[in-house]
């Protein structure tokens, strides 16, 4: 079944009485070329457990069948299990669980699936809530070797932008510090049914072992890191005393102990910069 030709989509729609709901981001990849290529970048192979989110008709859940030795694809929407157990009926090595990524346990999801495998997350993920999605996935901590996503490509360029740079905000400290992020290609509108109104990116997280930087607390440079950019046109000494209650000349003090300028923004300050700052401010 050739799940990228939009007659046999909508034939498939029509024969289980589904439509596209705005309201879960569904955009489904017509782009023959799109997913294989996904599954290459993403290295899986037979040593290989996948996590996919939000699998749609099952186009990309096809090919990753093919690459790893098992599938759990996570879907919300719980009128598309019926039409997946028909799209995937060649895949003996898919399991499509209904839920929420959000709100499942997804350290006892490996622990049930994936014994003895290596894990890896691979999904074209709704655009309204790909940053809880990556950050849920980073701050667990789950026994994960990476995360190929494709997102909006202003998100990817948010998410994978150097610390230190214009493109930089508060999320791409966080990917930073867990994971080395790399943009590996676009995609057009026109690859999808119906077309977004924006162009993806594909980008591929890899986890570290170990973070960049060892702040005394994570909580600490995390909670630095958020108060500067809250107001992100302001100094990085405003923003962080507006959003922590800290004196601004305390933090025109730890700016100069660490040898960052006091008039620096917050996107022009580093990782380390921000792990050294928390190290003095609490």
């Amino acid at each position: 079944m050739n799940l990228t030709d939009i007659s046999t989509i909508k034939s498939l729609c029509s024969q289980h009485g589904f439509s596209l709901s705005k309201g879960f981001g569904q955009n489904f990849i017509v782009n023959a070329g799109i997913c294989p290529k996904i599954v290459e970048a993403s290295q899986i192979n037979e040593e290989y457990g996948v996590i996919e989110i939000g699998p749609g008709i099952g186009v990309l859940t096809q090919q990753l069948a093919r690459a790893a030795k098992k599938v759990v694809a996570i879907e919300i929407d719980t009128r598309l299990p019926a039409l997946l157990k028909q799209t995937l009926s060649d895949c003996d090595n898919v399991t499509v669980i209904e839920g929420d990524v959000l709100k499942t346990d997804l350290a006892q999801l490996i622990k049930d699936n994936f014994d003895g495998l290596k894990v890896a997350v691979c999904a074209n993920l709704p655009y309204y809530i790909t940053s809880p999605i990556i950050m849920k996935l980073l701050e667990e901590r789950l026994p994960i070797d990476s995360i190929t996503v494709m997102v909006q490509k202003e998100a990817a360029d948010r998410l994978s932008a150097q610390p230190g740079t214009r493109d930089a905000g508060a999320i791409t400290y966080a990917v930073h510090y867990y994971a080395k992020p790399q943009t590996l290609f676009t995609v057009q509108p026109g690859s999808f049914y119906p077309p977004p109104k924006v162009t993806s990116t594909v980008i591929k997280l890899s986890l570290h072992k170990q973070p960049p930087v060892s702040p005394k607390s994570e909580e600490a440079m995390f909670k630095t890191i958020k108060a500067a950019f809250l107001q992100r046109r302001k100094t990085a000494a405003n923003s962080i005393s507006a959003g922590t209650g800290i004196e601004k000349a305390k933090i025109l003090a730890a700016l100069e102990a660490i040898g960052a300028p006091q008039t620096a923004r917050p996107e022009q300050l580093t990782l380390q910069n921000f792990a050294d700052l928390s190290d003095i401010l609490f």
